[in-house]
């Protein structure tokens, strides 16, 4: 893993930092996403305030990863970077709620599942999210994977309000992945207790695609 204690890196100055927090106060950047970054980087980071206010609290290292992941769109040989955008897109679909990152949820054939992203609403989930961040394309048996977790959570008896499953990718899907999620999702019964909207995130040209299976 990558060391992002301030020590590694170089004082900026008044002007480059402010010049970074001036650019990055216009992100969607999420309370969850500066607390992270804050922690990877040892970084100090006010609990209340404006966006520029908490930004301007950080230091070097943490301005600096946060330049790199949404403004340069850079990748990391570990699929953080990816995955820090992927969170932040997350939760800008579903605002007001709580995102949980490396949930543990249980399904109904009692396996846990540990799911890099889920969101809760009233205290119930509503959505859950995996992103594959670097290696090949996302492949037929990665997809129908992702779809059992996500069929298995909702049998379950944390489930009963799930109602979308978000499969993104930063290194593209194969077309038999992406058919059979399709025809998988399309197989589900329509009522409200069987209902998943499954959708697909794919970063590409610095944006995401989405496509609803």
């Amino acid at each position: 893993m990558f060391d992002l204690s301030r020590g590694n890196f170089p004082t900026f100055g008044a002007s480059k930092t402010g010049t970074y927090v001036s650019t990055l106060k216009n992100y969607n950047l999420p309370p969850f996403i500066l607390e992270k970054v804050a922690a990877d980087c040892k970084s100090d980071l006010i609990k209340k305030g404006r966006i520029e206010e908490r930004l301007q609290s950080m230091n070097d290292a943490a301005l600096e990863l946060l330049h790199k992941v949404f403004v340069d769109c850079a990748e990391d040989a570990d699929g953080v970077f990816a995955n820090y955008r992927f969170f932040a897109y997350i939760s800008s679909m579903f605002h007001k709620c709580e995102i949980l990152l490396n949930e543990k949820i249980p399904g109904s054939s009692t396996k846990v599942h540990k799911v890099p992203i889920a969101v809760k609403n009233n205290g119930m989930y509503v959505a859950v999210g995996y992103n594959k961040s670097s290696g090949g394309p996302i492949s037929k048996r990665e997809a129908i994977k992702f779809y059992e977790m996500v069929d298995d959570i909702k049998k379950g008896d944390h489930g009963n309000q799930l109602s979308e499953g978000i499969l993104g990718s930063s290194v593209g899907f194969d077309g038999e992945a992406l058919v059979n999620l399709e025809k998988l999702s399309k197989s589900r019964k329509k009522d409200p207790q069987n209902k998943i909207d499954f959708k697909t995130a794919s970063f590409e040209n610095r944006i995401y695609s989405v496509t609803k299976c």
